[in-house]
Formats: C-alpha cells, sequence, structure tokens
C-alpha cells in the first residue's frame, strides 16, 4: 500500500502558471508513487487527488485546514512547499504531536534574499524591509526546525549558509520542470494568434501580476523601454505581453507592442507560446526572481529562442549562453541588440533552440522532477 502524502502549498488558480506550476505539477506525477492529498488557497484544477481550498492566506485559516487534513487524511508525509504552508505545517504537527508523521519542506525562493535584494528600488521600501524582517525570522524557524529541504534553485544551499551561519546537512536541489502538453506541442492546430502583426518576428513576455512580488512588473517595465528603443523595426520585431492588460500600464506605449491580458485557458497559453519567435526574459538585477524559471522552461520547451538577461536565468545555471540561448547585459540597448539580432538571424540560432530542447526534453520533464522528489519523500518517511 503506497503512503499517504499531504502536498501543502499556496496552489491559487483554476489553471496553474508561475509558481502555481510546482506544487501542482508534483502532486499529479507523485500521485504514482503516493496516495495524495493537495491543500492549498485555490485547489480547484486538481483533478488527480483529493484536494483542500483554504481561501486565505491567514496562520491560523491554514493551520485549521492543516489540522482537520491530518485528522481525516492521517498522512505518512507532509511535503510542505513555501514560508507560509512551511511555517503552518511544521506549527500543526507539533500541536498535534504527530510522532510518525515526517515533514519535508520545499524552498521555491529564498524570499528573504529577494526582498532585501529589492529594497532600493520599490515604491514602498519600508513596507517591503517589513516583509523582510517576517520572512527572514520564517525562513529562518523552518531551517533550524532541522526538517530535510528540497529547494528548486542551486544558490538556495549557499544562501543558506550565508544568511545563517548554517547549511542544513539535509537539503537537495530540485528545479522545476516542464509539462508535456509544451514538451509535446509541436505542431499546434489553433489558428496563428499573431497573423496580423505579421511579418514581423513576435517576441513574447510573459508576466503575470503575482502576489508580493514585483519581479514580472519589473520586466514588464524593461519590455516597454526595449519595444521603445526598437520602434524604428516594427515590422522585424513585435512585442506580445501575456498576463496584462493595457490598462495595466499607465505610460504611453510604443506601436510595436501588444497586451493580450491573461489567457484564462491552458490550450490559449500554450497555443501563443507555440507561434511566438523568440521567448524574453528581460529582468533587471534588482528583480531577484527565485527558483528555476517557468517562463524560461516553458520558452526552451517549445522550442524559442531564448533572450536574457543573467537574472532572467536565476536557477537555470546549466544553460550557457550561445550553447542554449543569448544572454544579455542588463541595459536596455544591450537587450534591444540582442533581440534585433535574434530576429534577423533565426535560422543561425537554430542549433542553439534544438541544443536547449534536448537538454529540456533530458532532464526537466515533470515526470523526471517528480521521480526525484519522490526518492527524497520514500528516504525521509522511512526514517
Amino acid at each position: 500500500m503506497n503512503k499517504r502524502l499531504l502536498i501543502i502549498s499556496t496552489l491559487d488558480s483554476s489553471q496553474p502558471f508561475g509558481a502555481f506550476t510546482r506544487p501542482f505539477y508534483l502532486g499529479l506525477y507523485l500521485a504514482k508513487y503516493f496516495e495524495v492529498c493537495q491543500l492549498g488557497l485555490d485547489c480547484s484544477a486538481v483533478n488527480y487527488a483529493p484536494s483542500v481550498s483554504v481561501d486565505s492566506r491567514s496562520l491560523s485559516s491554514y493551520i485549521k485546514a492543516i489540522q482537520k487534513c491530518i485528522e481525516e487524511f492521517r498522512p505518512d508525509i507532509v511535503y510542505a512547499q513555501e514560508t507560509l504552508p512551511g511555517l503552518t505545517a511544521l506549527i500543526s504537527l507539533t500541536l498535534t504531536k504527530q510522532k510518525n508523521c515526517s515533514l519535508v519542506l520545499d524552498f521555491h525562493t529564498f524570499s528573504a534574499f529577494e526582498y532585501w535584494s529589492r529594497l532600493s528600488s520599490v515604491a514602498n521600501p519600508f513596507k517591503e524591509f517589513l516583509q523582510f524582517i517576517k520572512t527572514y525570522i520564517a525562513q529562518g524557524m523552518l531551517i533550524f526546525s532541522g526538517h530535510p529541504i528540497i529547494a528548486a534553485g542551486e544558490s538556495t544551499p549557499r544562501l543558506i549558509s550565508q544568511w545563517y551561519g548554517r547549511k542544513p546537512s539535509n537539503i537537495y536541489c530540485i528545479g522545476n520542470g516542464v509539462a508535456e502538453d509544451l514538451l509535446n506541442c509541436q505542431f499546434p492546430s489553433a489558428p496563428d494568434p499573431y497573423e496580423v502583426l505579421r511579418p514581423a518576428k513576435i517576441v513574447v513576455v510573459v508576466a503575470p501580476k503575482t502576489f508580493q512580488f514585483p519581479s514580472n512588473d519589473m520586466s514588464v517595465s524593461m519590455t516597454i523601454e526595449v519595444a521603445k528603443h526598437l520602434e524604428p523595426f516594427h515590422q522585424k520585431v513585435h512585442f506580445v505581453v501575456i498576463g496584462r492588460n493595457i490598462s495595466d500600464v499607465d505610460q504611453p506605449l510604443p506601436s510595436n507592442i501588444t497586451f493580450v491580458g491573461f489567457l484564462p485557458e491552458r490550450k490559449d497559453f500554450v497555443n501563443h507560446l507555440s507561434y511566438a519567435d523568440i521567448g524574453l526574459l528581460p529582468f533587471p538585477k534588482q528583480a531577484v526572481a527565485g527558483g528555476a524559471r517557468n517562463k524560461a522552461l516553458d520558452y526552451f520547451a517549445t522550442k524559442k529562442l531564448v533572450v536574457s538577461t543573467p537574472e532572467g536565468l536565476r536557477g537555470l545555471e546549466e544553460f550557457r549562453h550561445q550553447q542554449h540561448l543569448i544572454v544579455t547585459g542588463y541595459s536596455v540597448k544591450e537587450v534591444a541588440d540582442a533581440v534585433l539580432d535574434a530576429a534577423s538571424h533565426l535560422e543561425k540560432y537554430q542549433p542553439v533552440v534544438e541544443t536547449a530542447y534536448a537538454l529540456i526534453q533530458e532532464k526537466y520533464s515533470w515526470s523526471a522532477r517528480a521521480q526525484a522528489v519522490a526518492e527524497i519523500l520514500t528516504k525521509t518517511g522511512e526514517h
């Protein structure tokens, strides 16, 4: 009989995207190895296992829901992803005095470092500083609890050592993956959503609004500046931003940029990626997005030539400039020049695209990631 696994996260969408893809797809494939139950803010997308939606980010709501889940589902292992779920799981297991249930933590990002790095560039630094203090204390409690940690980024163990003077002995690095619908969607049957924008090459930027973290806001701002720089070449290059509406922008826009809003249907998102020519990751240094970038993986999986700043590849250090993608500097001009060169010489960069796709297929499917996580969870559950 399979062990029972309770996954706790901040999953909050009927259509998993961004940070929500990690708990959703790991849960989907972990169901091959365990009897799974998902608990999150909105688990309406979970159709592969029983689920519980908390509908509130408050500590008390999470603790109450977890305690009820422990009582009814009786898990052997609790897998808590991110800071809030980790802290509430730790408190709940302590309060219910669970001795036969092991806890494994998952750090999508090293959030304290992200808050600290953005202090000088946000509109309300005092609020950001308070978030930094709260997160630093909360993550510290998790780190010093001694429970195993699965980190999405290779930099997390180093940052923990720097910020807390301690490197956990039981920390494992397993990044994000790619869904099968992207890996296998090479010949879309739906019409080209960019037909009216042709013959320009389509440069796509995925930037939905995210809770608390302004990284995507920064990438949209840089995209607009890059588009302005390349407006004289509007017949060659057109930028498309997925996840934002034009009403979200309060500045004049150049003619070579289109906002298509949030795409509620997964099939529409896949279609928009499939027909694009270039995937852009225009993150300034202060954006500090953590974990393996889902956007980069999605671009690679749909065989897009990727143009990225160094920050756009945080958590994906295995991917190299000119071997798997084009890495630029941080200035608007450097990004713009790289985009124009890529759009003008797509055929030249086809071997780069193929090399990146081969690496994605070999190591970055969610199925392969879940298998690696399952081995860690199983080993932990045996102690």
